[in-house]
């Protein structure tokens, strides 16, 4: 059934409750666990299923020792802030584990005070609900490409991918090799080998494979592992080896946003055009609005 007959249907069907019923059944639809409840796939299941295991071999906040630059620059923020990888904690895990104290959202203004203020979370990686979005509506149909995962971490990205979208090639690349053992446990846990390959490696000796890439996808990638001087040679790398044209990329942040800070020149007008997106999809209702406006794409020109 196509969105013009559900809808005729959805109308049908409320002309016919009865109207002192009606506000109650708009407001099931609207709230009700239910109906979310029927919005899950078997795609999701799996995900899930995935971040479980990835989740009891990595500490609470998902970072290693070895990211001495993405702790310290995590710790200089404003607002202090946590790393919470919203690829294992989706927001009924973050409860339960702030209900058993194990987690909190917020932190002591006055220390022995009940003054708190919000804690600042940010992820470096994907929730399943975006990943959801990106494979669904904001990539086209990928049949036969190339996706490159810059930095591909616990391989939220590829998992997504795999069972989002129809890509025939998945490749993730990262340096750590603690993450990629991860994601190379998930790939033959999950019988995933034939599509996705993970290459433990620095992306600035992968010219080729970034020059082949149909798609390429950078989710805060550089900004809290690289030296603003090491960014901007990164960029520079990107910039000179991803020109297939009609190629997508995908950013989280924005690239002017991931370049404001820096002082190398990029020109982004004759690289990249942007390409306007609907963040108004339903995903369900723990899905969060602001952080699939920090997901935008690009059409190389």
């Amino acid at each position: 059934m196509n969105f013009s007959d559900a809808k005729n249907e959805i109308l049908n069907l409320l002309s016919r409750v009865n109207s002192k019923d009606l506000p109650s059944l708009i407001d099931w639809m609207k709230n009700s666990d239910e109906v979310d409840d029927g919005l899950v796939d078997n795609q999701k299941v799996i995900l899930k299923s995935i971040s479980e295991d990835i989740r009891t071999c990595l500490p609470l906040e998902a970072v290693l020792s070895s990211e001495s630059l993405a702790i310290q620059k995590t710790q200089q923020k404003p607002q202090p802030t946590i790393h919470v990888d919203a690829f294992l904690y989706d927001e009924e895990t973050v409860d339960a584990l702030c209900e058993e104290g194990k987690m909190s959202r917020n932190y002591c203004l006055n220390c022995g005070s009940h003054r708190t203020a919000p804690l600042e979370f940010i992820s470096h990686s994907f929730s399943v609900l975006e990943l959801k979005f990106l494979f669904q509506h904001v990539l086209p149909d990928l049949t036969g490409c190339l996706v490159v995962d810059v930095g591909s971490r616990l391989g939220a990205v590829l998992y997504g991918g795999y069972l989002y979208s129809s890509a025939a090639r998945l490749v993730g690349v990262e340096i750590s090799a603690e993450f990629v053992r991860l994601q190379n446990m998930a790939v033959e846990k999950y019988g995933f080998s034939d599509r996705i390959q993970v290459i433990h490696g620095d992306i600035s000796t992968q010219d080729s494979l970034i020059q082949n890439a149909d798609v390429l996808i950078m989710n805060n990638v550089f900004e809290y592992f690289l030296q603003p001087t090491d960014q901007i040679k990164a960029w520079h790398f990107i910039v000179q080896n991803f020109r297939k044209k009609g190629a997508l990329l995908v950013t989280v942040p924005s690239i002017q946003e991931a370049l404001s800070l820096l002082q190398g020149a990029f020109n982004l007008s004759q690289w990249v055009e942007e390409v306007p997106l609907d963040y108004s999809v339903y995903l369900g209702k723990d899905s969060d609005a602001d952080a699939l406006k920090e997901i935008h794409l690009y059409r190389v020109l």
